[in-house]
């Protein structure tokens, strides 16, 4: 790990036991101390693009590191990634662009009324969508075993559940409640309808979109393995 805050450095050393180099992450020297020269990842997330650039340019050209990927905040880059981010440009393999993200959130929660979060992969071909269970709904009260009694012709599972703010390891003869946050995956096109099936979509979902958002990030994170 590198960064010019010796301090914020010798924290995470003595908490995680990281390898920390104190420099900029852009300078030949700096990432070679670090180990560049045998790494297969480069991750740039300081808080400015350029340098998130720079560094990815030199960890291509000097190191020859497979993988890099870069945080660009700028509407000006992103507008143009395509043309900007490739290996006869700007060697960036992968984008992180916080602002883009929280904008494609919000036109999936929009696309999928009464999710609380939808995460796409594969292309955008599986998601992994999260709901809250509401009374009426068709599977409370019932073991997850059912959902394909209900839904014959849908292959979906159930990643998660989150009870009271606990996770559930989702079993067949785990039991859906009112109230618990249930993660599901299933193909894009199928996560209408079995959202459907797991509540009743309506007006008094609409409050749980303005807060909570960040939590539901991390919680769908654990649900798929991944931090988000």
């Amino acid at each position: 790990m590198v960064d010019t805050n010796g301090e914020r450095l010798r924290s995470l050393q003595d908490k995680f036991d990281l390898r920390v180099v104190q420099g900029h992450g852009s300078h030949p020297r700096v990432l070679r101390e670090a180990g560049a020269d045998d790494a297969d990842m480069l991750v740039a997330v300081t808080s400015s693009d350029e340098t998130n650039m720079v560094a990815c340019q030199v960890a291509y050209s000097l190191f020859n590191t497979p993988n890099r990927i870069a945080r660009i905040r700028s509407p000006d880059y992103v507008r143009d990634a395509d043309k900007l981010f490739h290996s006869e440009a700007v060697p960036i393999d992968h984008l992180i662009a916080p602002e883009q993200l929280v904008i494609d959130n919000i036109y999936r929660l929009i696309e999928y009324p009464g999710a609380l979060q939808v995460v796409n992969f594969a292309e955008g071909k599986v998601s992994l969508a999260v709901v809250k269970a509401y009374y009426g709904g068709p599977l409370i009260g019932n073991a997850l075993s059912t959902m394909r009694e209900h839904m014959p012709h849908i292959d979906t599972r159930v990643a998660a559940i989150f009870r009271h703010d606990r996770p559930i390891r989702p079993q067949g003869s785990t039991i859906v409640e009112a109230g618990d946050e249930v993660f599901f995956i299933a193909a894009s096109q199928h996560i209408r309808a079995v959202m459907s099936e797991l509540q009743r979509l309506g007006k008094t979902l609409q409050a749980h979109h303005a807060g909570g958002r960040r939590q539901y990030r991390r919680r769908a994170g654990k649900a798929s393995g991944k931090r988000l």
